[in-house]
């Protein structure tokens, strides 16, 4: 297992993330979609998180983050929605005409990784034990 630290804490955080195109237009292909992937990538170098694993489909998209939990997946899909949106928009007219905006608001977000749930709640009741 991968930790990494920052000042406070000691973190192994991942999380599934997927988010659509609004009204799941088909639009995520060739350039757009190449272009996307290093939008996204960049968005993860500045906001210091790393993509380990990414793919998309015509209409959405699906990521494997890990991140600091004190900066917050929520704020690392808002970051990476927003400026994907502004620079895909600006640099391919036809998704101004197609679509009002490029994203929906939602996104589905679940943790990856560790034990098992059953073996973590058997670990916790196990502590009075000892």
């Amino acid at each position: 297992m991968k930790f990494k630290s920052n000042n406070n804490i000691v973190y192994n955080c991942q999380y599934h993330v997927i988010w659509c195109v609004k009204y799941r237009r088909k639009v995520l292909t060739d350039a757009v979609e190449i272009r996307l992937k290093e939008i996204l990538s960049q968005v993860a170098v500045d906001v210091r998180c790393e993509i380990e694993e990414m793919e998309t489909d015509v209409d959405h998209i699906h990521l494997l983050i890990s991140c600091d939990p004190q900066f917050g997946i929520h704020q690392v899909v808002k970051r990476m929605k927003g400026r994907s949106s502004k620079l895909l928009r600006d640099e391919f007219p036809f998704l101004k005409s197609r679509i009002p905006s490029l994203w929906t608001n939602s996104y589905f977000v679940a943790t990856v990784g560790g034990a098992p749930l059953a073996v973590i709640k058997q670990y916790i009741r196990d502590q009075q034990l000892v």
